[in-house]
């Protein structure tokens, strides 16, 4: 009879951007990121899109420290890397901020505590997340071509006569 798997716990973040969808599994792994079976330096060829992907791990110091395995569908290039940004960035929260059981951490964790210096607040991961605006959704979208327009904005030649 077959032995059951150890089951490894995973954390969930949806990210999006412009019509692009990200779904990212993170867990405590090699390092590694995995976008649609293929690796991060095969599926972005440019470096800006590769540091978008990489700046929440990069703000929290867990570059190295955690696997994510994403789905990406939808957009384009630039798109896709904004809502994957998000999406690592949302299971990073999730991964930090919440027990297993579901439920906040505790108090003196999640509470900013005074600094070295006695004025500055050291934040939480999810403080810099916030602050950096990997949390924030970007809700621009492309403006839908109206009837009798060219396209969203533009018209046909206007003539009196």
């Amino acid at each position: 009879m077959a032995e059951p798997r150890n089951k490894k716990t995973f954390y969930l973040g949806t990210g999006r951007r412009k019509t692009s969808v990200a779904r990212v599994r993170m867990f405590e792994g090699p390092g590694e990121v995995i976008i649609n079976g293929r690796k991060l330096e095969d599926f972005f060829s440019e470096a800006k899109d590769r540091m978008a992907v990489m700046g929440p791990l990069e703000i929290t110091s867990m570059y190295g420290r955690v696997h994510a395995n994403i789905l990406v569908h939808g957009g384009g290039i630039t798109g896709q890397a904004g809502a994957i940004c998000q999406g690592m960035a949302r299971a990073l929260k999730r991964m930090y901020n919440l027990s297993s059981e579901g439920q906040a951490a505790p108090a003196e964790a999640a509470a900013p505590v005074e600094g070295e210096t006695g004025n500055q607040p050291v934040l939480t991961m999810g403080d810099r997340l916030r602050e950096s605006g990997f949390l924030t959704r970007d809700s621009r979208m492309k403006e839908r071509k109206k009837y009798g327009h060219k396209g969203a904005r533009k018209s046909f030649q206007f003539s009196k006569r």
